[in-house]
């Protein structure tokens, strides 16, 4: 049996217009699609680190060391965690180029409210500087512990006091991995 005349036409043009609805829906769901891939795009590694801070993370440095604890502050160049060692709670400064990888990262994103969080890593070193913390410094090479005696524009002096002959290191920005608590 066949629909005559103009319920037959009725049955066609709600098919159309079916047929639009979807392909309008699909159009839609393919934009929200590529506007939330172009969101992500624009979220620096940062934001996300600094919506995660008071998580405890794992970090994997570049020559394969990894550290965990808890993050407690976050820069564009640097980030703080508090961790463990043999001798308790212990403070790492991780330059944001030593990492190789993070693990336990949320998936939220929150921008920077504070002009601190643009110092780079020299104005954190300058810090510790004038604290006269005892520091370990780890490089891909290597550690070096004692005070950090310089901080230049790129690059740090490391007083090795502990020597018979003291001897003053000096390490590339670039080739920190991490500072920490000695």
């Amino acid at each position: 049996m066949t629909t005559a005349g103009p319920a037959r036409w009725e049955l066609l043009f709600a098919d159309l217009d079916a047929r639009y609805e979807a392909e309008l829906a699909a159009e839609r769901e393919g934009a929200v699609a590529e506007l939330t891939r172009a969101e992500q795009a624009s979220i620096p590694l940062s934001d996300r680190l600094r919506a995660s801070t008071g998580s405890v993370l794992r970090l994997e440095l570049l020559d394969g060391e990894g550290i965990e604890g808890r993050l407690a502050r976050v820069a564009h160049a640097w980030l703080l965690v508090d961790g463990r060692g043999a001798r308790g709670r212990v403070q790492h400064l991780v330059p944001m180029t030593a990492l190789a990888s993070v693990v336990g990262l949320g998936r939220l994103a929150t921008p920077s409210r504070s002009r601190t969080d643009g110092l780079g890593l020299g104005h954190a070193l300058r810090g510790l500087q004038r604290d006269r913390a005892r520091v370990l410094v780890r490089t891909a090479g290597g550690t070096v512990v004692g005070r950090i005696g310089r901080v230049g524009a790129d690059h740090l002096d490391v007083e090795e006091a502990e020597r018979v002959r003291p001897v003053v290191r000096t390490v590339p920005f670039g080739a920190v991995l991490r500072v920490s608590e000695a």
